[in-house]
């Protein structure tokens, strides 16, 4: 029994879903670190 998921295009989803959960920090998590840092130093 074959469990993969595959798109029209053949991609494996789970696969595509498993190496974006290990890709590290998104734009906008950087984006709002930033932010966040900055408001802390501004702060001091």
């Amino acid at each position: 029994m074959n469990d993969k998921r595959f798109s029209i295009t053949g991609t494996d989803i789970d696969e595509v879903k498993r190496k974006n959960a290990n890709s590290g920090l998104t734009y906008n998590q950087v984006k709002q670190l930033l932010a966040e840092k900055y408001r802390k130093e501004r702060g001091k």
